[in-house]
């Protein structure tokens, strides 16, 4: 079991999805992050419950592309659904299912969706995927707060993560684009407005500058979740600024399957023809449109950080 969880870990797993909603609440704690591997079907879920980790969230990049779709609501919501009913299943641990923005259906149908399968929480997101637009917050907020009051009317504690997309351009941007510092402002605004909606936490997803962090974190009227890629600071870092969760979005997909496509490589009668370099972007199932900054597809492979480790500070420019 991770040592930065083993005070958290219960003595017994639970077994009814109410004791499961109100396990994965309490591990929302700022300053004792919740480490949050992320598994794209039930062998890696299995795997993330098997190393002592003490919930499992999904991850809507690794689960499009065992699919066969591309992120972003490209994939078709009731698959999308249908392979995180069987995560949830799966384990005997909560599990949080990242369900992108909604797959445009109403708050009701979703929530009673997540609910039959048994997922603790959930991650909506408030871009809107069929115009690649951020929503109005007011709009966002109205439909979270449906989300809340569905899951209320059902009995149901579901643990909603609300993330925030202000921060995505910056990676892909970068030194052309605002500095974060600049959005935090809005971000707050939003994380605001969603937590008086019913949101339990917040998701500033890419935001990694320290200060901006800082900044942001102080005004927060709830935990923060923080994606954890370069160039983001180090758990230990995170920590102090008191953040409450940490998760990987895509990025251990992304490694298991680069570590597939070496394995492959070394096989005898691998075909001769040219591979990805260390320094080339590689892409998930061949498909370079993958490379979005909210995928992170597109960080070089020597980016790599373990997870449940306290990795090295990398630089900025490790990303392209």
């Amino acid at each position: 079991m991770p040592s930065h969880q083993a005070a958290k870990q219960p003595m017994t797993e639970p077994t009814d999805l109410e004791s499961r909603c109100e396990l994965l609440r309490s591990l929302h704690v700022p300053g004792t992050p919740l480490v949050l591997p992320t598994a794209w079907d039930v062998a890696s879920a299995r795997a993330v419950a098997a190393a002592g980790f003490p919930v499992v969230a999904t991850t809507s990049g690794g689960v499009a592309a065992s699919l066969g779709y591309e992120d972003h609501e490209r994939a078709p919501g009731d698959e999308m659904l249908a392979a995180a009913a069987r995560i949830a299943t799966g384990v005997n641990v909560p599990v949080t299912v990242d369900a992108e923005a909604g797959y445009r259906m109403e708050p009701t149908a979703l929530v009673a969706r997540l609910k039959e399968m048994g997922a603790a929480g959930c991650n909506l997101e408030d871009t809107n995927h069929t115009i690649g637009e951020l929503r109005d917050p007011v709009e966002q907020a109205d439909w979270l707060r449906a989300v809340r009051g569905a899951a209320s009317d059902q009995g149901y504690g579901l643990v909603i993560n609300a993330r925030i997309d202000v921060f995505l351009p910056t990676l892909a941007s970068r030194a052309e684009g605002k500095r974060q510092a600049e959005l935090v402002s809005e971000a707050l605004r939003r994380a605001h407005t969603y937590v008086e909606a019913g949101a339990d936490c917040v998701f500033p997803i890419l935001l990694w500058e320290p200060d901006a962090l800082q900044s942001f974190i102080s005004e927060v009227p709830g935990p923060v979740n923080v994606l954890q890629i370069p160039p983001t600071p180090a758990r230990a870092e995170l920590a102090e600024l008191g953040v409450a969760r940490i998760s990987y979005g895509g990025g251990l997909h992304r490694d298991a399957m680069e570590q597939f496509g070496r394995l492959l490589e070394s096989l005898p009668g691998a075909p001769a023809d040219e591979h990805p370099g260390p320094h080339e972007p590689h892409h998930i199932d061949g498909n370079p449109t993958n490379n979005r900054s909210d995928n992170l597809i597109m960080l070089c492979r020597d980016s790599h950080r373990k997870v449940g480790r306290d990795p090295s500070r990398s630089s900025p420019d490790k990303a392209s």
